[in-house]
């Protein structure tokens, strides 16, 4: 009787859904504007459900937790995890939530009323959670009453600013541990922005905060006011200055491009049109990741990475070894992009079996999974399970739901298919089936002529590769081959001198020797190897 009620419930709720899908256009102005304010007072009362029934599971798994004799300490872990998969957010917005609703439920009951009203938005009722989780439950509840009034009256920013304040006048010893606390917070984070951009977070203590903005903006105005800026604004040489004083940089456009800039041949070497890729922040127009790579001041270094040509996916890499390292790792890193669970965007931590060793999961390709740490942790509790293959991750709750990923094609062009044929050590240059040690590793290369034709590249820097996998192109050398230039300046080309020592002249233009390339090779691809083979020596 009980599941009966239970899919009625649901089922119900799946008819609203399918009502509002299904709901015609308003035909007039002001019917169009009443929907907008009953869509919106029916999406505040279903985040209020959401965090009502989210604190439901919660101490649903708590009580069943206790009843099986799990320590208190121990109880709800992984219910984070849980709602965040249900709500396909992450695991750190699905224990947000669990927060937020058992702050919202127990401590501001007039907060709740008016959000499941419709009376405010989620943002609002969140606003007024943040600025007073700090209080007391008693003192938390007195705040609730004051300003049950002022909810629906005001904007979000006026609202914190208002709760915050009288928070402050309910509790002042609270306040200021409140305020010591937060120093204790400061961290610096990144996150991608629009146009190839990205945020760079400072969270800091108010006045040091501050300091560093007036350091940046004098000096940037000192070297504006005597045109050493070269044009750019006092704005972007604040940038630029912060920058170049973090990484000790001589300019700020010196990068050094790291491991995680990923591009196929094409994109890389001639007109192509595909992005690359910088796995955890998402793609790089084409045409931008050539100039990265021609216009840089630093070194550059590529390496090989094969790819299915049915679907553009990585090939695999075993190792001998019981922890994921090394190659193996960065290989993980790099398909995997950001954690693997489904809707985690968190940088990846570890790299780890999705089916442990101890239940016979093997050191594989097939079985590895970037995660983060926080996501790889969940996975060891109870009732938790990660099957993995390279092309599919499929976790399985305590609950019994499942929820599937597929892996994204590495070079974005293909969609995933097919089984991952057994082929080793992606970027290998040796013969298949000859070996190549690193430290204690041992990884051998069975790289099949199908995916050796197929190859997309990889910007490494200070990278553990052998010597003949490591190719250094300078600016000069890669825009000469994006313009066609079959004749190009080969970087590390000397003359010996007498001495022995290598010379600081002498530096010679060499023509790549003409060969046939083998059958679905590119001409790029068949351009670069020779150019790189008469370069090196390989």
């Amino acid at each position: 009787m009980e599941s009966e009620t239970v899919s009625d419930v649901i089922a119900d709720i799946v008819r609203w859904r399918e009502a509002l899908s299904a709901l015609p256009p308003a035909t007039t102005e002001r019917e169009a504007i009443e929907r907008i304010t009953a869509l919106e007072e029916l999406t505040s009362a279903a985040a209020a459900a959401q965090a009502r029934e989210a604190l439901t599971f919660d101490m649903h798994r708590r009580n069943r937790e206790a009843e099986d004799g799990v320590p208190s300490a121990r109880q709800g872990r992984g219910v984070g995890a849980e709602i965040g998969l249900a709500r396909k957010v992450s695991r750190a917005r699905g224990s947000k939530l669990i927060g937020f609703a058992r702050t919202l439920l127990m401590d501001l009951p007039h907060t709740y009323a008016a959000l499941s009203q419709g009376e405010i938005s989620e943002e609002k009722a969140q606003a007024v959670a943040r600025e007073s989780s700090w209080l007391p439950r008693e003192k938390k509840q007195e705040l609730d009453e004051q300003m049950a009034d002022r909810l629906a009256e005001v904007g979000v920013g006026r609202l914190s600013s208002e709760v915050r304040m009288l928070a402050q006048k309910l509790d002042q010893v609270a306040a200021v541990d409140h305020l010591d606390h937060c120093t204790t917070e400061r961290r610096v984070t990144v996150r991608p922005a629009p146009g190839n951009m990205a945020y760079l977070t400072a969270f800091l203590p108010m006045q040091q905060a501050v300091a560093a903005f007036a350091n940046l903006s004098t000096s940037a105005a000192a070297r504006v006011g005597t045109g050493a800026s070269g044009g750019s604004t006092q704005s972007q040489t604040m940038a630029d200055l912060l920058v170049e004083r973090v990484t000790g940089q001589e300019s700020a456009d010196a990068v050094p491009l790291d491991v995680l800039v990923v591009m196929n041949d094409e994109t890389m070497f001639d007109a192509g049109d595909d992005p690359a890729w910088l796995p955890g922040f998402g793609p790089i127009p084409a045409g931008a990741a050539r100039s990265l790579i021609a216009e840089n001041d630093a070194g550059v270094f590529l390496r090989r990475l094969y790819t299915r040509p049915a679907d553009g996916q990585l090939v695999a890499m075993d190792s001998k070894r019981r922890e994921f390292g090394g190659l193996l790792r960065q290989m993980v890193l790099v398909r995997d992009d950001v954690c693997r669970t489904p809707w985690c965007d968190a940088l990846i931590k570890h790299a780890d079996h999705a089916t442990p060793v101890a239940d016979g999961g093997a050191t594989t390709w097939d079985n590895a999974s970037g995660l983060c740490a926080a996501c790889n942790y969940t996975k060891e509790l109870a009732g938790w399970r990660h099957r993995a293959t390279a092309d599919e991750l499929i976790v399985t709750t305590p609950t019994g739901h499942r929820y599937t990923v597929r892996t994204r094609p590495i070079d974005g062009r293909r969609s995933s298919v097919g089984r991952q044929p057994n082929a080793r050590d992606p970027g290998g240059e040796r013969e298949a089936g000859e070996a190549e040690a690193r430290g204690s590793e041992l990884v051998t290369s069975e790289v099949s002529e199908e995916a050796n034709s197929h190859v997309i590249w990889q910007i490494i820097e200070a990278f553990p590769v052998s010597p003949e996998s490591r190719w250094r192109i300078t600016g000069e050398f890669t825009a000469a081959l994006t313009r066609g230039d079959r004749s190009v300046v080969t970087p590390h080309d000397r003359e010996q001198s007498p001495g022995g020592q290598c010379g600081t002249s002498g530096r010679r233009r060499r023509r790549a020797p003409r060969a046939s390339r083998r059958p679905g090779e590119s001409t790029v691809e068949s351009r670069l190897a020779r150019e790189v083979e008469a370069r090196t020596g390989a």
